[in-house]
């Protein structure tokens, strides 16, 4: 398992952890985030990562993309 926020551009994987604190992994399932589920990283601009999950970008920091592995 690796973080997300170094699989780089292109690149996907499968969801197999999500870490931090409870309020965090609550909060990255709520937009999609779901152990088991494909996670594509779209690019980096600027520290955020923008990914495609369920369908559906969306731009989270690298230090929410640090708490994801794949």
């Amino acid at each position: 398992m690796i973080p997300l926020s170094v699989i780089g551009d292109g690149n996907e994987g499968v969801i197999k952890k999500i870490g931090g604190k409870p309020e965090v992994r609550k909060h990255l399932e709520n937009i999609g985030f779901i152990v088991g589920d494909t996670v594509t990283v779209i690019t980096e601009q600027n520290g955020n990562i923008i990914v495609k999950v369920k369908e559906t970008r969306v731009a989270i920091s690298k230090e929410m993309a640090s708490k994801i592995y794949v």
